[in-house]
């Protein structure tokens, strides 16, 4: 037993690796038990009020660990689901810090995996990073991308942030390539809003934004209520077409409480957001 525990002692000093970060390390499934409870959550603000908390401790975990990679996609989701579940209708600007945040840590976390320097480098270079990627990058790749392009939309009245869209793009299309049931299939519906937030006019494809975000419902075999409340607010609006707006928001609300428990949090966060936009209808529309 001494001899073993010698051993690990040595072990632990020639790699490099402290107590600290041993302890660190094996606090994995603690987290990824967290998170799946977190999504079983049905109370709205018992949830708001935890995931803070949750991202303290993944703060102070990272501060012993900066290199964690997984560490880092942890924190660009737990910011993004605060930004865009909790923020983004009432405190746009506290959803847009917390966006901000969540896409340091995934850029963090693409660069430990040996891709650097991904927002300021050349689109063209860009590509030919990204095709090198393989399906271990998806987590960043997708957090990474979903944080910036949730940036970049709360500030689209600055010039210099639109110019950027096309590298968040760009890696939702690896994720695409990669693995496109990815988190729910949120690939396909970043590109449903994509193609379906804007006129023809301006790059819109309303047949593709459609085919995207069906491919969502079927990956999630229409358990997952934000494909048909992205949809509402984004395409049919587009297209002006209030019977499908109203008609997806009303599904929404009225959709079972236990439709899916492991999707709890996501659906009722839907609900509540497709209540919002309903009061918004006839100025719309």
């Amino acid at each position: 037993m001494m001899r073993f525990t010698l051993l690990l002692l040595i072990s632990t000093v020639l790699g490099g690796c402290s107590m600290d970060k041993i302890l660190v390390r094996s606090s994995t499934p603690l987290i990824e038990g967290g998170i799946y409870a977190l999504n079983q959550e049905t109370d709205l603000l018992l949830a708001e009020n935890a995931i803070p908390t949750n991202i303290n401790m993944l703060e102070g975990m990272i501060h012993i660990d900066p290199d964690n990679d997984s560490l880092r996609i942890y924190a660009a989701q737990a910011y993004y689901g605060l930004g865009y579940g909790f923020n983004e209708d009432n405190r746009p600007k506290r959803a847009v810090n917390f966006y901000m945040r969540g896409l340091k840590h995934g850029l963090h976390a693409l660069s430990v995996n040996g891709y650097k320097n991904i927002r300021t480098m050349p689109m063209e270079e860009l590509e030919t990073m990204l095709a090198q990627m393989d399906d271990n990058d998806v987590g960043a790749v997708f957090w990474t991308a979903s944080n910036w392009a949730k940036w970049i939309d709360n500030n689209r009245d600055r010039s210099e942030s639109l110019i950027e869209l096309p590298k968040p793009t760009a890696l939702m299309q690896r994720v695409l390539e990669l693995d496109d049931t990815f988190y729910y299939g949120g690939a396909h519906m970043y590109f449903g809003v994509f193609y379906g937030g804007r006129s023809p006019m301006f790059g819109g494809d309303f047949k593709k934004a459609e085919a995207h975000f069906d491919r969502a419902r079927e990956i999630t075999d229409d358990q997952l209520l934000v494909a048909d409340l992205l949809q509402a607010q984004y395409l049919s609006r587009q297209k002006m077409d209030r019977e499908d707006f109203h008609n997806r928001l009303t599904k929404i609300i009225n959709a079972p409480e236990d439709l899916n428990p492991d999707l709890a949090l996501l659906n009722n966060i839907a609900k509540r957001k497709a209540k919002l936009l309903l009061k918004e209808e006839d100025k719309w529309f």
